[in-house]
């Protein structure tokens, strides 16, 4: 176990070992290791537990680069809804009128992509309340595995879900899809005229001074240091495990292709809440959750078991993941990433709630646990 004060130079808190307690028994519920940077009333405390890679007695660092999954839609709806900021697209602008090639219902508009209200059907597949699941592109098994470089276009996703029967008429239910961001990352990019990764980085990272983030959209390298990633999977009677660190992420683009580090996700989430990236009446509409899952514009909104407020977005993909959560004021956040090896099966669902729950209970709540039912639940990809 490491637990280490901040390197940069941040005012440390005391050693804290409810939380060293905390980061060492999720790292037992079966991760391969687990990195936490928690910033609160006591300073900034960092703490690693576990391995960097099989086979090594090494800890993650405590501000290695991992894949965050789906906490790259809070960034892309931050780009979507700084452009709403200067008046350059509307919330409920219909988003055919931006994008006219893809012949999209006229009725969805950008506040729906962003919310995920849309109806359109998930490019990764559906999972209906029937227990039925609709395929969509491979991204798990043994033939992801060996095709993990191939590039796929933001476009080939986006027609690959729109020829598929979608989900529900838009904006009359809400259904969590990955092809909703492709499609916002797509209105960036026509709007701005610039690529995805040029707008994060003009309009987010180098402002906010995050280097150690980025969008690769195909590049397949993390840059060091980094904790691996690993892809479990049954070949010819054998299980084989893959490291897949290294891959191309644009089979799941905007949905879930960035890169950070736990000091970058605190950097974000801070001026996220602190209302130094948009202007307060859309921050309070980026608040605002539907009612079915508490998701608002890009982040969830929900509540800790001791009766608080967090801002929050999880996500994971093959192998690694991330968490963010933040209180509305800012005053304490909690960032980690994890990794793992990953699966088909996705065998490590239920101890990626069980570590969510546990660290939020800790950190937000002086260690009380939250019901089995309040942890937000790692996407199945992205």
């Amino acid at each position: 176990m490491s637990a280490t004060p901040s390197p940069r130079g941040t005012r440390t808190g005391a050693d804290r070992p409810e939380l060293r307690k905390a980061v060492e028994e999720i790292a037992a519920l079966g991760f391969t290791g687990v990195q936490v940077r928690v910033n609160d009333e006591h300073g900034t405390w960092t703490g690693s537990a576990g391995a960097r890679e099989i086979g090594s007695a090494e800890p993650p660092p405590t501000d290695g680069h991992f894949r965050i999954g789906s906490n790259t839609k809070t960034f892309i709806a931050v780009l979507v809804l700084r452009l709403v900021a200067e008046s350059r697209i509307g919330l409920d602008d219909p988003v055919g009128d931006h994008l006219p090639g893809f012949g999209l219902d006229p009725r969805i508009t950008v506040r729906m992509l962003l919310q995920h209200t849309s109806g359109i059907f998930n490019f990764t597949g559906e999972y209906y309340d029937d227990g039925s699941f609709a395929p969509g592109i491979t991204w798990s098994g043994r033939e992801w595995v060996e095709n993990r470089f191939r590039t796929y276009t933001p476009e080939e996703l986006v027609r690959l879900s729109l020829d598929k029967p979608a989900r529900f008429e838009p904006g009359t239910d809400w259904s969590y899809a990955n092809t909703n961001y492709v499609l916002a990352r797509l209105l960036v990019e026509k709007v701005t005229g610039r690529p995805v990764a040029e707008e994060m980085r003009r309009r987010i990272l180098e402002p906010l001074g995050m280097p150690g983030t980025l969008a690769p959209t195909t590049e397949t390298d993390i840059p060091e240091p980094h904790a691996h990633a690993y892809y479990r999977y049954a070949a010819d009677g054998r299980e084989q495990t893959v490291d897949v660190t290294r891959q191309n992420p644009s089979w799941i683009s905007s949905g879930g292709d960035m890169v950070s580090t736990t000091q970058d996700l605190h950097t974000f989430i801070s001026a996220l809440v602190g209302g130094r990236l948009l202007p307060a009446d859309l921050l309070e509409q980026m608040f605002a959750p539907h009612p079915k899952a508490g998701y608002g514009l890009g982040v969830f909104v929900q509540e800790t078991p001791c009766g608080g407020t967090v801002i929050t977005h999880n996500g994971g993909i093959a192998g690694h993941a991330g968490l963010m959560y933040s209180t509305p004021d800012g005053a304490t956040t909690l960032t980690a990433g994890l990794n793992y090896v990953d699966d088909a099966g996705m065998s490590l669902a239920g101890a990626f709630q069980e570590a969510t729950r546990r660290l939020v209970a800790e950190v937000f709540c002086g260690g009380r646990t939250a019901p089995a039912d309040t942890a937000e639940a790692a996407p199945a990809a992205g």
